[in-house]
């Protein structure tokens, strides 16, 4: 084991974040974290998921329920395309693998809504295979380590390299820790387990900043469509909205409602039953 490794376990070892679903090798429940965690904080997640698995513990319970119920329990997560997607998921592990999640690659990339990263998560953090995930936080940990902007596929790459055989579960979790604690926007250098391997050092211009992976600041939420549509979803988690009714509820001009509703049906995650609107 190199020395970087060294630093970084032991690093860890007192630090290691106490989560849920770091306690299971549930693949079912590791996957259920990884889409509520994407572009989601750990604690807006942390009841949501918990409420979520006890809710629907295995992929069969979850393809049984209405989508509806699936987007009433994800209320308040925000981007309900991924309980949509987790739901379409849910069905197809049932459907097409037995109701067990995939154990490789190629098969976890056959589910819809699970991309390249999500898919290297799972096999890390569920079958503890040798997978690097690149996350916003492991981003700038690589970026600024090598000192330079990276394109996806060459920090793909490095953290491919990086990755300790039979300690890919760990290692992936300490380098997320580690940007999320320390390296983080504005680091704390001097509380590094490897500044003195890295290249940067908080001296001159960030690299990460353009770095692939790393996230950028989003877009204002007051005023924007996402908030117009969250507030529909969340009033359809509790009843039905009349169509006439849906530019008050949204806070929006009618053609704007309109537009929002026609792209929240067009997802499937709306539908209209006569005057009304409801969840699937």
């Amino acid at each position: 084991m190199t020395g970087l490794h060294e630093s970084v376990f032991s690093w860890i070892t007192p630090r290691l974040r106490q989560l849920p679903w770091r306690d299971t090798r549930d693949p079912w429940l590791v996957l259920v974290s990884e889409v509520m965690l994407q572009q989601t904080g750990v604690q807006r997640v942390l009841p949501k998921w918990e409420a979520f698995v006890a809710e629907f513990p295995h992929p069969r319970e979850c393809a049984r329920a209405p989508l509806g119920d699936v987007l009433r329990l994800w209320q308040g997560l925000g981007y309900p395309r991924r309980a949509r997607n987790l739901h379409e998921a849910a069905k197809s592990i049932v459907s097409a693998h037995d109701g067990l999640v995939p154990s490789t690659q190629e098969g976890l990339l056959g589910l819809p809504g699970v991309g390249p990263y999500t898919a290297r998560a799972v096999l890390a953090f569920a079958f503890e295979a040798d997978a690097a995930v690149v996350d916003t936080n492991i981003a700038r940990v690589l970026a600024r380590h090598h000192g330079r902007t990276l394109k996806a596929r060459e920090a793909q790459l490095l953290a491919d390299a990086w990755v300790p055989s039979g300690e890919a579960w760990l290692w992936n979790q300490a380098l997320m820790d580690l940007g999320a604690t320390v390296c983080r926007p504005r680091p704390a250098c001097d509380e590094c387990p490897v500044a003195s391997s890295c290249a940067w050092r908080g001296e001159g211009d960030d690299p990460s900043v353009g770095s692939a992976g790393v996230s950028v600041a989003q877009p204002r939420f007051e005023g924007s469509d996402r908030q117009a549509r969250g507030r529909l979803m969340k009033a359809l988690s509790e009843l039905p909205v009349s169509v006439a009714a849906v530019s008050l509820v949204m806070d929006r001009a009618p053609d704007v409602a309109n537009r929002l509703v026609d792209d929240l049906t067009r997802d499937g995650l709306i539908v209209r039953d006569g005057d009304e609107l409801r969840l699937p």
